[in-house]
């Protein structure tokens, strides 16, 4: 999930990149070492197999300096408290699918990638580079999420220590486990058990919250791309949840996005009106392939040489 200031592309797990990792993981407490110990019992149960790390952070490395910025002191930056951004793995995924159906000319121009699942992030992306992304040092920025917060205001969680309503483990487990969809509704961080609940008011709610929080990252990230010619969704959420879609393009006509409702209905995966500015599709997201493409190009032999 995560590779720091330092791993920007895939690599072989050596110790030296093992141990690497292993100081990272306060950086992903709840994901580094669950993937360290996935790395660990595929050396014990296939020894000398050769094991690829590929991060999600890496398709952010193209991050503006000023957007890596977190607005803390420079000494506490340079320690590499910044910003990072995750789900690249699925932005890269969807990147690939567009190169492979509609060629290089999808890639030009201003797109917004939208994954939203239990995990959900935006990130906008110029000629293919990302150049802005709603998550930031960590998996717990920007969007409402199944059961993280998303952005919650810093003066909040501290007045959550100062008077002792949680304390700093039940503070990471409010944040990661506790809030989002599953804290607002009361019930459920699954939005497919939120939809069915059309008599509950705070399902309804969760799904509103939802789709305002989409809704307004949306369109801050048109202002970091100067406009907006495709939104592509993806993700559980993105893919499957047509009502959350429309959600969160409604009132966006004056970014050009409009929607035909029966394509929207239908999963098809070109779902803007036919008349409208702004593409928007619905593309699956394989970050098993990307995973797999990624480690396929670091161990293919150099050109001449047999494999």
């Amino acid at each position: 999930v995560h590779g720091g200031q330092r791993f920007a592309r895939p690599c072989l797990v050596t110790g030296e990149v093992r141990t690497a990792l292993q100081a990272l993981s306060p950086l992903a407490p709840l994901h580094l070492p669950h993937n360290l110990a996935g790395v660990d019992l595929a050396a014990r149960r296939w020894a000398g197999a050769a094991q690829v790390a590929c991060f999600d952070t890496a398709f952010h490395g193209t991050l503006p300096g000023v957007a890596r910025l977190a607005g803390l002191p420079r000494a506490l930056h340079d320690r590499g408290l910044r910003r990072f951004g995750f789900h690249g793995l699925s932005y890269e995924s969807i990147i690939n699918d567009l190169l492979e159906r509609e060629g290089p000319a999808a890639l030009e121009g201003r797109l917004i990638i939208a994954h939203l699942g239990s995990g959900a992030s935006m990130a906008a992306v110029r000629d293919g580079r990302c150049v802005e992304t709603t998550m930031g040092f960590s998996t717990l920025g920007g969007l409402v999420m199944a059961t993280r917060c998303g952005d919650a205001d810093p003066g909040l969680l501290l007045y959550l220590l100062q008077q002792g309503i949680v304390d700093l483990p039940g503070l990471q487990q409010l944040l990661y486990e506790r809030s989002g969809l599953l804290g607002v509704s009361g019930s459920s961080g699954d939005m497919r058990d939120l939809l069915a609940a059309a008599d509950s008011a705070p399902a309804r709610e969760a799904v509103d919250l939802f789709c305002y929080s989409a809704r307004k990252h949306l369109a801050a990230l048109t202002s970091t791309l100067g406009g907006l010619d495709r939104l592509v969704f993806t993700g559980g959420v993105g893919e499957h949840a047509a009502a959350v879609r429309a959600g969160i393009c409604a009132g966006l006509d004056y970014l050009g996005i409009r929607l035909d409702a029966a394509r929207n209905e239908r999963h098809e995966r070109c779902i803007s009106a036919a008349d409208a500015p702004v593409l928007v599709q619905v593309v699956a997201s394989d970050e098993a392939r990307t995973i797999a493409r990624q480690a396929r190009d670091l161990l293919a032999p150099p050109a001449g040489q047999a494999s």
